[in-house]
């Protein structure tokens, strides 16, 4: 049996992957293919940059895969290793014993944040005081990870690396409950699902990544520019030179022309 209207064996289920949300981990494996290209000789400089700007503002994974469609990469962007999650993959940071299993803050604050390990079940409390919860170095005790977040008069502020499958179903009632940060993650990584009450309170989840990382980022932009302005000025100064040789050659011409005019003069 097929559902009307579809294909036979189609799966009208699956979502188009073309259309799936890419990660800045899979536009910076992107950039270091076209870093590979122009370093090998296989895009120009002003090919390059093109190209690294389009994957730099890509949002799905059908604007990435064109742009190494006709480089040599193995596979494309959507079936990505299955453990990417920085050097070591998502896998290591799977399992271990959790850190804490609570934060509460009464007129006060709380703060998980570094290397620590977030429990299958974390509540927060604030009450009239701040959490922030940090999970860019985190472990995992398990790969589905619930986050329970009850701030009356007072906010809890979370923050996760782009990678990770992040969903937001929390209620703010005179108050907020920031459903922004919510996103689909990479293969293989954690799935970490915020909830709960914010009553004359905030609760804000945001994707962001570490600060060692964005810098990096920055300066590879940084750098592209700055290589792309020197390849502009040896453009400039060769043209430059270019242009001095031809008017030296047409100053020659003319004079040759002159001498040849005399000596017809003198006979």
């Amino acid at each position: 049996m097929t559902s009307a209207g579809s294909p036979q064996g189609a799966s009208p289920d699956l979502p188009d992957p073309a259309g799936m949300r890419a990660s800045d981990a899979e536009r910076e494996r992107i950039a270091e293919v076209l870093r590979d290209a122009v370093a090998e000789g296989r895009l120009d400089m002003e090919e390059f940059d093109e190209r690294l700007n389009a994957a730099y503002t890509a949002r799905t994974h059908g604007e990435l895969e064109p742009l190494v469609r006709d480089l040599p990469v193995p596979g494309s962007v959507a079936p990505a290793p299955p453990t990417p999650a920085g050097p070591t993959g998502w896998r290591e940071r799977i399992g271990g014993t959790p850190t804490s299993r609570m934060g509460i803050a009464i007129m006060g604050g709380f703060q998980r944040k570094g290397a620590w390990t977030v429990p299958r079940r974390f509540t927060a409390f604030t009450l009239m005081g701040g959490g922030e919860i940090d999970l860019r170095e985190a472990r995992f005790e398990d790969r589905e990870v619930v986050i329970r977040c009850f701030a009356l008069m007072g906010g809890v502020q979370i923050t996760v690396e782009p990678g990770v499958d992040t969903h937001v179903s929390g209620i703010g009632i005179m108050g907020g409950f920031d459903h922004g940060g919510g996103g689909e993650g990479e293969p293989g990584a954690p799935r970490v699902t915020v909830t709960g009450l914010a009553l004359f309170g905030g609760v804000g989840v945001e994707r962001k990544l570490h600060k060692e990382e964005h810098k990096r980022l920055k300066e590879e932009r940084r750098r592209v520019k700055a290589e792309r302005r020197n390849e502009l000025r040896a453009e400039r100064r060769e043209l430059r030179g270019a242009r001095r040789d031809e008017r030296h050659e047409e100053r020659e011409e003319r004079r040759l022309s002159l001498e040849k005019e005399r000596r017809r003069d003198d006979y």
